[in-house]
């Protein structure tokens, strides 16, 4: 038997979108914490995290827009404005006022959009391997990557086209898009490539006006950098640097969860959510 249920509803833009909730294991219930997988994986990568973090609190992981079974084929519908809006209708179709937002990779980037258009929705972030936040150089060689990574799956299939980049991250994350690609629509994900042509942020400090808590987990590659967990940490009045990060140590998604449960438990229990 299960120990999470499926749902699925309809982002503003008409796509239907997915997720996995788990409900508290006992009879007290805290604030609800919705946690968003990283580019390439789908929700499952996170089962084994939202299983140790679910006794009393519901956890929902939501199959990010373009992965699992969030299907979406337009590539117009890729915005960092939408991403931060499915987080706003994922919390209206489950009538709750506000929610503690985080993830992993691409994940975190969707989790700071969602606290900067959507503060009143936002009560708390947890951050694990934050994204890059590139100036216009490293954007212009972000968008040929990325063309690159899609003439792979046009030319040669999704599996290819991530063993071409996978040498160059965290063991974890090539465990996490392996596992995942049996289940991957890759038209979808070649859409949700399209990302790559819109910008989140132009520069940290646009993260000032966040003031929620925030705990920050560094990550360990070029695309994933520590150096911007710690500026962040030391930007944001309410962060905390966990003092646990990615490391080529972590190899499984239990590893992932094992590394990192004690941490976000901390965090969280620390505060009245």
């Amino acid at each position: 038997m299960l120990d999470h249920q499926y749902f699925n509803f309809i982002a503003r833009d008409g796509c239907r979108l997915n997720a996995a909730i788990f409900k508290p294991k006992n009879n007290i219930s805290k604030s609800t914490l919705v946690l968003l997988h990283g580019g390439g994986p789908d929700h499952q990568s996170l089962l084994p995290l939202a299983k140790r973090l679910c006794y009393d609190r519901t956890v929902i992981l939501p199959d990010v827009r373009g992965y699992g079974k969030s299907v979406c084929y337009d590539p117009n519908n890729y915005t960092w404005a939408n991403y931060a809006s499915d987080i706003n209708d994922l919390l209206n179709y489950l009538q709750i006022p506000d929610a503690v937002i985080g993830g992993a990779g691409i994940g975190t980037t969707i989790s700071l959009k969602a606290a900067i258009t959507y503060p009143e929705r936002v009560s708390g972030l947890i951050l694990i391997s934050v994204e890059d936040i590139e100036d216009d150089e490293s954007k212009a060689l972000e968008v040929a990557f990325f063309e690159q990574y899609m003439d792979q799956i046009r030319q040669n299939g999704l599996t290819a086209a991530w063993e071409s980049i996978l040498s160059n991250l965290s063991p974890v994350i090539g465990a996490m898009v392996r596992d995942a690609i049996p289940r991957s629509d890759a038209k979808s994900i070649l859409a949700a490539a399209s990302i790559v042509y819109d910008r989140a942020f132009y520069n940290i400090n646009e993260l000032r006006e966040i003031s929620v808590p925030l705990l920050v987990i560094p990550g360990n590659d070029q695309r994933h950098p520590s150096a911007l967990a710690i500026q962040l940490a030391q930007l944001l009045k309410q962060a905390v640097l966990s003092n646990v990060g990615l490391s080529d140590k972590i190899r499984t998604m239990e590893d992932f969860a094992d590394a990192f449960t004690t941490v976000i438990n901390s965090f969280l229990n620390s505060r009245s959510w």
